[in-house]
């Protein structure tokens, strides 16, 4: 759930994503929110993407499964929520002789393919921006369906009634995404009923179900979990049964540390838990049952009836994003290309198992005063379970990169620099890529 701020928060995010990359690919260039009409007035850049939301509608899939929160009487019984889609029209201009809006269209195209999933930690470090100030207190980070970028199919009819009647105004060069799903959360608060005085065992067994409320790292819910993370498990009734486990993923594991409203696990003691989002539940297996015994003796012998399978109990499912950690980088030369770009043979190995069927990609910021370089680099294939993968660098200019690992949309952390009396204090410092 968000509150009223959900939807500048995509807005804002979207506009500090894609900053990052088209200042890159088009010197100058920059991203604007501003109505169509008004390009090239009030001081907007000479090239740039001019980004503005056009349409917000219901979303059909969350829409269908809402149960209304007022009842015939008009007593509340939950806060409402509504399920919003949102609609962008991006727009690109500049040197047409240069071919700078096509060139910003294909750096944002690229961008929004490589990440098409708005990531609780990217919504949280614009929130944090002091570039946003108007963003405090906005808490979209938090929920727990995930926003979701795709583009649209417009009809060169749609774009054309969309200029002309919208806007009013020349068209240029533009292309349409939605943004699902922003999930706004209502204030007013609901109302208990009367507790029930008497219950059937099924009800009984259903008020015991465990329920996840939160799966966080132990320090804060907004610090990254990686592989040597402290998880905590928030809820209730996660304690019950002959024994409590807890899925991750497809793995069963025994918690550290256990009550009715938390549960305490240490991921590294959890072998091959794979990197990127894994599906976190509660289990309460029943104490085993004696499948059949024999009372009497002699003619008297009588088989005791099997007892009936208790099933086991299990808790919602919430979404953890687990981050992989760089242990190791090696770089080797490899002949040049046929163009003779330099090429580099890059090994990365990681704490977490990567399957053969997740994307990976490494992402090298230069470690440069002006115009630093931005590579991404996808990974070799690779037909088994492997911690360590490799990527082949095309073209890559000689200097320092900061490395970083993206598996199934997960992203590996920079070292900073602790030391206030280090040149490079507060820096990202490593992983490193040497490219001499």
């Amino acid at each position: 759930m968000s509150n009223y701020l959900g939807i500048a928060t995509v807005t804002a995010t979207l506009q500090r994503l894609l900053q990052g990359s088209v200042q890159l690919d088009v010197a100058g260039a920059r991203v604007t929110t501003v109505r169509p009409e008004t390009l090239g007035q009030g001081g907007t850049p000479e090239a740039g993407v001019n980004l503005f939301l056009y349409q917000i509608s219901p979303n059909p899939a969350w829409a269908n499964n809402n149960i209304p929160p007022r009842q015939r009487k008009g007593e509340v019984t939950k806060r409402g929520q509504a399920p919003l889609d949102l609609h962008y029209l991006l727009s690109f201009y500049g040197n047409e002789v240069e071919l700078e809006p096509q060139r910003l269209l294909g750096s944002v195209v690229r961008t929004l393919e490589d990440f098409a999933i708005l990531t609780p930690q990217m919504l949280a470090q614009t929130i944090q921006d002091p570039g946003f100030p108007y963003l405090e207190g906005a808490d979209l980070a938090d929920q727990n369906e995930l926003v979701k970028a795709e583009p649209l199919n417009l009809e060169l009819n749609d774009l054309a009634n969309l200029w002309s009647t919208f806007f009013q105004a020349p068209y240029i060069l533009s292309m349409a995404y939605k943004v699902s799903v922003v999930l706004i959360e209502g204030e007013e608060p609901g109302r208990r009923a009367l507790p029930v005085r008497s219950q059937r065992s099924v009800t009984q067994a259903f008020n015991q179900q465990p329920v996840i409320v939160q799966v966080r790292h132990r320090l804060g819910a907004r610090e990254p979990v990686t592989r040597s993370s402290p998880l905590l498990i928030l809820g209730r009734n996660l304690q019950g049964g002959s024994r409590v486990q807890v899925r991750l993923g497809e793995i069963l594991v025994t918690p550290q540390e256990l009550s009715s409203t938390q549960i305490a696990l240490d991921l590294s003691q959890i072998e091959n838990l794979p990197a990127g989002m894994l599906g976190v539940q509660v289990v309460h297996i029943p104490a085993p049952q004696q499948e059949r015994g024999e009372l009497g003796v002699g003619e008297n012998l009588q088989t005791v009836p099997r007892p009936p399978r208790v099933p086991w109990v299990e808790s919602n499912v919430e979404a953890l994003i687990l981050r992989p950690t760089v242990v190791d980088l090696e770089t080797a030369p490899l002949p040049p290309a046929v163009n003779g770009a330099s090429r580099y043979r890059i090994a990365i190995t990681t704490d977490v198992p990567i399957q053969p069927t997740q994307k990976v990609v490494l992402v090298l910021n230069q470690r440069a005063v002006s115009a630093p370089a931005l590579y991404l680099f996808d990974s070799e294939p690779h037909a088994t379970v492997s911690t360590t993968i490799e990527v082949i660098g095309q073209g890559l200019q000689s200097g320092h990169y900061l490395a970083r690992l993206m598996v199934a949309g997960a992203e590996s952390l920079l070292t900073v620099d602790t030391d206030p009396d280090s040149p490079t204090f507060e820096q990202y410092i490593a992983p490193l890529v040497v490219i001499p």
